[in-house]
């Protein structure tokens, strides 16, 4: 597959061959789904508690006996019926994380890449080496190559002047390649990516999943 090759000043400077086998894989809703939802799970701290009426501090004397007063019949003032008692079925520490075969995973984010591929919100820059660390002059190549809302810029390595130039920017979010992911990809309306991530990510991705494919198919 052949993408326009831009530069830092949005202009197109020659096309450049991405691998299908990243970029042009077909789209399947619900595997993306689910990926996204074990990703935003598995973020989740699961630390909200309540306090039982095992937990709660007080007295366990009897509020008043049992018969003769013409009130229902109450133990301690602990009771989740009363204020200041205890909960009854809240919320305990927990861990909400869900599992996913690592092929499933990597194929999630092949259809995420993909799908930014086909829909036009994939740009890939020859470079994104800034010769200062300024947000304007980020926010500059950002206007040049027509870049609106949100974005995901993509670097080979961690380049601290884009990071510094560009997290000061609203719905832009800078990270390398490798640690690409299926929410911060669709989260963003452009996907921006140096030559040299998208050969790290074909290089991560691209042959481990042609070999685990081939396994598959055999």
């Amino acid at each position: 597959m052949q993408v326009p090759l831009y530069n830092l000043a949005g202009e197109v400077v020659g096309n450049v061959d991405i691998s299908d086998s990243i970029f042009g894989v077909p789209l399947n809703e619900d595997l993306l789904h689910q990926a996204v939802l074990r990703q935003q799970a598995n973020a989740r701290q699961g630390n909200a508690n309540t306090k039982t009426r095992g937990d709660v501090n007080g007295s366990t004397r009897k509020l008043y006996k049992q018969k003769g007063t013409g009130n229902a019949r109450a133990g301690g003032r602990k009771s989740p019926t009363r204020k200041g008692g205890g909960s009854v079925f809240g919320p305990h520490p927990r861990s909400y994380r869900q599992a996913m075969p690592k092929k499933m995973a990597q194929l999630a984010l092949k259809i995420a890449l993909s799908a930014k591929a086909t829909d036009g919100e994939l740009k890939i820059l020859e470079s994104l080496e800034l010769a200062e660390t300024k947000t304007r002059i980020m926010a500059g190549v950002l206007d040049a190559l027509k870049v609106e809302k949100t974005a995901l810029v993509v670097t080979s390595e961690t380049n601290a002047n884009v990071v510094k130039s560009a997290r000061n920017l609203p719905g832009i979010k800078t990270m390398p390649a490798s640690i690409l992911n299926v929410n911060d990809i669709l989260s963003h309306n452009t996907l921006l990516m140096e030559v040299a991530a998208v050969r790290k990510a074909e290089q991560i991705w691209g042959t481990v999943a042609a070999g685990e494919d081939n396994n598959a198919n055999a």
